[in-house]
């Protein structure tokens, strides 16, 4: 995975976005001092990160909905938080 500094992402963001898009690089953005701050990944990548977090979403709401207890009707529920 290749590193770059906010300022360098800046100077060349055409060449980043082209290593990203037909190379399918995967660049971390970083400050100065080292700290990553972002990344940019091909679609495919983002793609398969947000089904996955699809997926982990899904499972999780299926486990609560099979939790026993008190069910509360969304009309009910957005009056308690006051929407």
């Amino acid at each position: 995975m290749v590193r770059v500094t906010a300022t360098e992402a800046r100077e060349h963001f055409a060449d980043t976005l082209n290593r990203v898009s037909y190379r399918g690089e995967r660049i971390v953005v970083c400050r100065r001092g080292g700290k990553d701050i972002a990344a940019v990944v091909p679609m495919d990548d983002l793609e398969l990160l947000q089904k996955i977090e699809d997926r982990l979403d899904h499972e999780a709401i299926q486990k609560a909905l099979a939790e026993p207890g008190k069910r509360v009707s969304y009309r009910a529920f957005r009056k308690a938080l006051g929407l």
